[in-house]
């Protein structure tokens, strides 16, 4: 019986994270979560090596009150990123993190650190 209860609540979760991602009219102003999968041109660059993908993926992801974003392309990941809302974008706030503005339908970032300069010009 446990097992079957897991087996439902994990198909339950997995759906509803389904349709919030792949649900291209919502807008984040309206209900805090823009997570999902953006693509278009991404490129890191750590002062020895330069990484571009203009058919590149971040993937969005919140866990408590912070932002992860997961790069493909053998780019390295950024998190804890918190934001603030300006109208209906949320831009990046903290150290390092300004760089980052992010809508329902876009994401736009440039972010450097010691681990080196992040960017984005994405879409979903």
């Amino acid at each position: 019986m446990k097992n079957t209860v897991k087996v439902i609540g994990t198909l339950v979760l997995v759906s509803l994270m389904f349709m919030v991602s792949c649900d291209k009219d919502t807008d984040p102003s309206e209900t805090d979560l823009f997570v999902g999968t953006y693509e278009g041109d991404i490129s890191f660059n750590n002062g020895e090596e330069t990484i571009i993908d203009e058919d590149g993926r971040v993937t969005v992801a919140k866990a408590g009150d912070s932002y992860s974003f997961l790069f493909g392309s053998g780019i390295p990941d950024i998190t804890g990123v918190k934001f603030e809302k300006d109208g209906n974008t949320y831009v990046g706030i903290g150290e390092g993190f300004t760089g980052i503005r992010i809508t329902a339908s876009s994401l736009n970032m440039l972010v450097t650190d010691d681990r080196g300069t992040w960017t984005a010009d994405c879409s979903r």
